[in-house]
């Protein structure tokens, strides 16, 4: 089958993440693999017929066999309320995918690589993480419980470094705001490495046009964004 034709996929496992996310283990007939950094389009279809679609990242790695989905609830949304409060075992619906070949990494990209990941923007690059990518990392979130994979983020990540922009920690001396331009030069060092951006479009072109104008090469960041 084409990564364009759609599959009915089984939840085979499902794992909270956050008070507001979860991870889905995908059963998906025929499925051939996929690259770090991929992402699967989901549709659900009620009872009466009505269709919703939406697009996830694949949070594991190439290497992992079944694909993993990261969703976080979105308020009033179609979709991410019935997959993260709803879904149970052996629900099914339908995927197609992968797709994507920019946003990737493979292991013979040589190099660390940085990464900058806002909110459920971590997902893509969890999944690079987990296929062995060398990078440092940075995470925006807006409080800590909002964090996905924290507990695995500095088993993979050379280093890991957060900034929360709703609130923090009574003990916490890190960055406690946006990502901006002084953060940026700070945190990123000297241009040279290739760098992944994921989040909300806002976001990522704020943090893309930042580090172009610290230097970096155009040509080395690559970006994903959703909303």
């Amino acid at each position: 089958m084409a990564a364009t034709d759609w599959r009915q996929a089984t939840v085979a496992r499902i794992r909270p993440e956050t008070p507001r996310a979860a991870t889905m283990t995908l059963d998906v007939p025929d499925w051939h693999g996929h690259r770090a950094g991929q992402h699967v389009d989901v549709r659900l279809t009620a009872e009466d017929g009505y269709q919703a679609q939406r697009r996830y990242s694949i949070a594991s790695a190439p290497a992992d066999g079944p694909p993993q989905i990261t969703v976080v609830e979105v308020d009033m949304g179609e979709v991410s309320p019935w997959m993260v409060s709803v879904a149970r075992e052996d629900d099914v619906f339908e995927v197609r995918g992968p797709f994507g070949g920019w946003f990737v990494w493979e292991p013979e990209m040589a190099g660390e690589v940085l990464m900058i990941g806002g909110g459920s923007g971590l997902v893509p690059l969890m999944s690079m993480l987990r296929a062995g990518a060398p990078a440092r990392l940075l995470v925006s979130a807006r409080e800590p419980d909002d964090v996905l994979y924290h507990e695995e983020l500095s088993k993979h990540a050379s280093e890991v470094t957060f900034t929360y922009t709703r609130w923090a920690p009574r003990e916490w001396t890190g960055y406690t705001r946006r990502v901006d331009y002084a953060m940026l030069r700070e945190w990123a060092g000297a241009p040279g490495p290739r760098v992944y951006v994921c989040g909300p479009t806002a976001f990522v072109e704020s943090v893309a046009n930042d580090l172009v104008a610290l230097g970096h090469d155009a040509a080395n960041i690559r970006t994903e964004r959703f909303g």
